[in-house]
């Protein structure tokens, strides 16, 4: 394999994956993967023509966050909420809990502060943030910059505890930049998710960007975290969802 003065690479792909990988049926295994492999080709033939990437940025607007976040979003790489590597976040907690309504629906609303190739997956843990999933199962690629990311696995459907994946997804074209410092605000993106009809004092919402065409960071991979605590409440009218572990 050889690696271009641009510091593209074809032919071999890495997979940083956390855990392990998301199973497929055996029936659907070469469709899977000839799909995925399609989408990471045209990833990364995008992506040879891309300069060096900068660090991605993103604040959560709603719901309100757990922590204060300043004008870039930060303190977001650290897994799985952000906050402070040394877990010295008391002085930056708002406080802010949600309250909400089990089987209803959840505002969602992203600004990206630091415009950066990907997409977004949103979680939702119950008793722990221990709950909640690890960083998606990435492909990555060697450049001559080091190993980068190139597309990350998307569940479809979703498995518990992920709510929604690959939302906001947003890829270059050939010849465009994957990331750029927006010199005036980028415009929010916002959507509504489905919640499940459960109760919790204290659930944990997570919302993660996954950064393609970027470098490993320490802390955080190839991905940032913003969290919000919800208090839900399930609706009596509708059946609970029994998917989901029961409150401590």
């Amino acid at each position: 394999m050889s690696g271009g003065s641009n510091g593209s690479a074809t032919g071999l792909y890495l997979i940083h994956n956390p855990v392990t990988p998301l199973a497929v049926p055996a029936s659907q295994e070469d469709s899977f993967m000839t799909a995925r492999f399609r989408t990471l080709f045209a990833v990364a033939v995008a992506a040879t023509a891309l300069p060096v990437a900068i660090d991605a940025h993103f604040k959560l607007l709603e719901p309100a966050s757990w922590l204060v976040e300043d004008q870039l979003g930060d303190p977001q790489k650290l897994g799985p909420c952000g906050g402070d590597p040394k877990g010295q976040n008391e002085k930056l907690l708002t406080g802010a809990i949600g309250k909400v309504t089990g089987g209803s629906k959840l505002h969602i609303k992203i600004q990206e502060t630091v415009f950066h190739s990907g997409h977004y997956r949103v979680a939702l843990a119950v008793n722990s943030r221990n709950e909640l999933p690890p960083d998606p199962m990435t492909f990555e690629k060697y450049t001559d910059r080091g190993v980068y990311s190139v597309w990350a696995a998307i569940q479809s459907p979703p498995q518990l505890p992920v709510l929604v994946d690959g939302i906001f997804q947003h890829y270059p074209k050939p010849g465009e930049p994957s990331s750029a410092r927006p010199t005036t605000p980028m415009t929010p993106w916002e959507t509504d998710i489905e919640l499940p009809n459960i109760s919790c004092p204290r659930c944990t919402l997570q919302v993660v960007q996954f950064m393609a065409d970027h470098g490993y960071n320490q802390p955080g991979g190839y991905s940032y975290h913003h969290c919000a605590d919800l208090q839900i409440t399930a609706d009596a009218k509708k059946p609970i969802d029994t998917r989901w572990p029961a409150a401590k």
